[in-house]
């Protein structure tokens, strides 16, 4: 039955992403009976390229993804490098871990509290250093070229960079190779790119192909802080998906293919530049030059690393602020008054949501948690790790294009009579939950010291009660703390319960994200801080549970 585990975990895995995108296929190109469409034809597809301005969204989709993921990696790189092994590094890498549970619509609202024209960053030095009284007529949030948006991705994706980097870190022997590199002479920052970075890429190359494709196609972000006219090509998608005339549907599922041939254009254009990147190198790493003298670099990249901190430090705050706030006139930097009222108000409106929110986090993270558990068992007992191909399965859900094939799950969904149910959304919310949360548990579970084990084997216990009685109260922590990372994915996924619940099943992200529209931030707020505040519990939860239960047996650490 455990040799069974697997197969059902990358059926999980593969098997809606391989459906959907069959399930779009067809209607891009004209067929679905159940529309009408009996025959095939490029129509659809003529439909999407003839859509004002559709070059624009899909400039912007690939722009963006790329911009977004370069800034990121570049700033995460550089920091490393610099800091290694030094007590700032320590100090950020404490305040940058608890951010990878912030979900994304959260941290750009809060981004977009801060920057807007009214918003805290402008009240807070106005009037006595701007002399501005009244909001200034700038297209801040929402610019044309998307520059809010990116910068809403970079504060978003350098934490989980970061943390995939320091997951990579232990398998490159960074110490020992920088030691060298500084015993020749080297600056701090060249002899790390120069002698870790190479061992290190191709570690973290599939989270940064993670990454593009999610910059490239994400909704939500773009809805909060992107270009409006035209916007990027996956909000243009939702909008002819939830067109009330149903041929548009063919027209969304053509688009969708475009967007996974943007994304796939993305990924293409990184690996051109990774060539580019090492042909430029290579002459420069045999120059000699030792680049002695990096304190302004390094400098730099924590002065950036501390920005996105406070950033998001800031955007909780203000989020927290005009949550509680009542009249609050421009420019002044606090309300003039402090109230429950906004969230007396919205209690009402809010416990579905929020019921529905944790309800299928909670499902989904135990079902990806008993997989996993399943699965990193069944390497135990059968002494051999998953290889690169499994790697690779397990993070297909996050380089195929959300929007690509959950609209083609969609249709397949209504064929079968099961779109809008709770299976069929806690499903969606599994494909995407899964890769983190064995991500988070495979290397702790992995590296578990089986002397344990072998000591328990020796007294007569069976491999079941190994795994009951030994393994799993162990590991306890880890497996508590991979469960936080999947409730927190859960709680911010906005496509697939937009598109899969069919607006049936609303949720705290779903609700907040519809409310950007509406502009009333005392609204936006609380909705946004009860988006952050559920990650948060999940992760005090991982935290105090295993306090709880082994306060009298410290030893209980693997």
């Amino acid at each position: 039955m455990l040799r069974l585990v697997p197969f059902l975990a990358i059926l999980v895995l593969v098997g809606p992403v391989a459906a959907g995108l069959a399930g779009a296929a067809l209607p891009a190109f004209g067929y679905l009976p159940a529309l009408g469409g009996t025959g095939f034809s490029l129509d659809p597809f003529r439909a999407v390229f003839a859509a004002p301005g559709i070059w624009t969204s899909i400039g912007l989709s690939l722009g963006v993804g790329l911009a977004s993921t370069a800034i990121a990696f570049v700033a995460v790189i550089l920091f490393v490098a610099g800091w290694q092994a030094t007590r700032v590094f320590a100090v950020l890498r404490q305040m940058l871990s608890p951010l990878l549970a912030m979900p994304h619509a959260a941290a750009a609202f809060g981004l977009a509290f801060l920057i807007a024209p009214s918003g805290w960053l402008v009240r807070l030095a106005s009037p006595w250093a701007t002399g501005i009284t009244r909001p200034p007529d700038l297209l801040i949030v929402n610019d044309p070229l998307g520059l809010a948006m990116i910068a809403g991705l970079v504060v978003k994706e350098i934490p989980f960079l970061f943390l995939m980097t320091l997951a990579a870190l232990p398998q490159t022997d960074a110490r020992r190779l920088t030691e060298v590199t500084a015993s020749f002479g080297y600056g701090r920052t060249a002899g790390w790119i120069i002698a870790v970075l190479p061992r290190l890429y191709p570690q973290i190359r599939l989270p940064i192909f993670a990454v593009i494709a999610f910059a490239s196609s994400v909704v939500d972000v773009a809805l909060i802080l992107g270009p409006t006219t035209p916007a990027p090509l996956a909000v243009r998608l939702v909008t002819w998906m939830n067109d009330p005339d149903l041929a548009m549907r063919f027209q969304a599922s053509a688009g969708a293919l475009v967007q996974l041939a943007t994304t796939a254009g993305a990924l293409l254009v990184w690996i051109a530049g990774e060539r580019l990147a090492v042909r430029l190198a290579g002459p420069r790493l045999v120059s000699g030059h030792r680049h002695a003298n990096d304190g302004p670099l390094r400098a730099l990249s924590a002065g950036a690393m501390a920005l996105v901190v406070a950033a998001v430090a800031l955007g909780i705050l203000v989020l927290a602020v005009w949550s509680f706030a009542g009249y609050w006139r421009f420019p002044d930097a606090v309300p003039g008054a402090i109230t429950l009222a906004n969230w007396a108000r919205q209690v009402p409106g809010v416990f579905g949501p929020l019921q529905t929110t944790v309800v299928i986090g909670i499902a989904a993270t135990v079902i990806a948690l008993a997989l996993s558990l399943g699965a990193l068992e069944n390497e135990k007992r059968r002494g051999r790790a998953a290889g690169s191909r499994a790697l690779m399965l397990l993070y297909l859900p996050l380089i195929v294009p959300q929007i690509a094939f959950l609209f083609g799950l969609q249709v397949l969904f209504i064929a079968a009579g099961l779109d809008a149910t709770g299976a069929a959304l806690v499903l969606s919310h599994l494909v995407f939950v899964m890769p983190y949360v064995f991500l988070s548990l495979a290397d702790p579970w992995r590296a578990f010291d089986e002397r344990y084990a072998t000591v328990a084997k020796g007294l007569g216990s069976s491999p079941t009660s190994i795994f009951w009685r030994v393994r799993l109260p162990m590991l306890a922590p880890a497996v508590l703390t991979a469960a936080a990372v999947g409730f927190a994915v859960s709680v911010g996924q906005y496509l697939p319960t937009l598109l899969i619940g069919a607006g049936r099943w609303p949720t705290v992200t779903t609700e907040a994200v519809a409310l950007a529209a509406g502009g009333d931030r005392r609204v936006i707020g609380v909705y946004a801080l009860l988006q952050m505040v559920l990650p948060f519990l999940g992760f005090a939860v991982a935290t105090l549970v295993p306090l709880l239960l082994f306060s009298r047996r410290r030893g209980l650490d693997a």
